[in-house]
């Protein structure tokens, strides 16, 4: 009877913190590629947004001027790349989208 009783006392000593360990082990690693998912998805967001400011800048370069609805879009664009992180160079773009006249006079 002793025997089963230490034999039941190790198994619970050791194998409880062992699956505690498993489980904790096999929870991080989802969490870690959960995370790397969504910095990559958030990565990929902020490069499609930069490349949609980008093109819509040039446009309205080559035209000499951008007009006011394409200045609200670029401000809402621009809000959301800001959000996602922030670049000096979009800045900068931004701020020269935003001082282009609003028509050709």
């Amino acid at each position: 009877m002793q025997i089963i009783s230490l034999i039941s006392f190790i198994t619970s000593t050791i194998g409880v913190p062992a699956l505690c360990f498993a489980v904790y082990r096999i929870l991080y690693s989802r969490i870690k590629e959960a995370d790397k998912r969504r910095t990559a998805t958030q990565e990929g967001i902020q490069a499609l947004l930069r490349a949609q400011m980008i093109s819509e800048y040039n446009k309205a370069l080559d035209k000499g001027y951008a007009a006011i609805y394409s200045k609200e879009s670029f401000e809402n664009v621009w809000k959301k790349y800001h959000d996602l992180g922030v670049n000096g160079v979009m800045d900068d773009i931004h701020e020269k989208y935003m001082s282009l006249p609003d028509r050709i006079v």
